[in-house]
């Protein structure tokens, strides 16, 4: 795997390092002692995988707070989508920026979000599926959630008038701290 780091403080790319031959090519998609060596978190409670009928489906953004705050691991296992994150740890040297981040079928790189960060995506096509790993388990009591649309963060989405979004993520409210 290549890990890449992102501007974002703690979060990476991990691109597969395909060994290729004339069968096609073999890449591994996670390893706890590569994922340690990068010095993140090798630990996993849950597999996650989430399908998106069609293109303008947005998620987001979500986070669990302490004690069950989680470190995901997302890929786009068919389509594509604009994967997001905000870093929003106070103590962060990045605290209240965002990346975006094309993730496909096609790229098949993955995003690593650390604690402390919201997550949220864009599906770019029809029929996007997204399988990612998270490193506590859904624990429905310290959900949380920013708008998708907050102004604080001026998030450049690619947003088209018909927007997919659920009544529970399009009533996050704005960033409090």
């Amino acid at each position: 795997m290549i890990f890449e780091e992102t501007k974002l403080n703690d979060a990476y790319l991990i691109r597969p390092e395909r060994l290729e031959d004339s069968r096609g090519f073999f890449a591994r998609a996670w390893c706890r002692k590569e994922f340690k060596q990068h010095g993140l978190c090798a630990d996993l409670a849950q597999c996650n995988i989430a399908y998106n009928a069609k293109q303008g489906t947005l998620r987001g953004m979500h986070y669990q707070k302490k004690p069950h705050q989680e470190v995901k691991i997302v890929r786009c296992t068919a389509g594509a989508i604009l994967d997001l994150i905000i870093d929003i740890r106070p103590e962060s040297p990045t605290y209240r920026q965002w990346l975006g981040i094309e993730l496909s079928a096609e790229n098949r790189a993955m995003l690593y979000v650390p604690q402390g960060f919201a997550h949220g995506y864009l599906t770019l096509v029809d029929g996007a599926e997204i399988f990612y790993q998270v490193s506590e388990f859904y624990t429905p009591e310290v959900e949380h959630g920013i708008r998708w649309n907050d102004p604080l963060f001026r998030i450049d989405w690619p947003v088209s008038e018909d927007l997919i979004i659920s009544a529970k993520d399009n009533s996050w409210p704005d960033w409090k701290p």
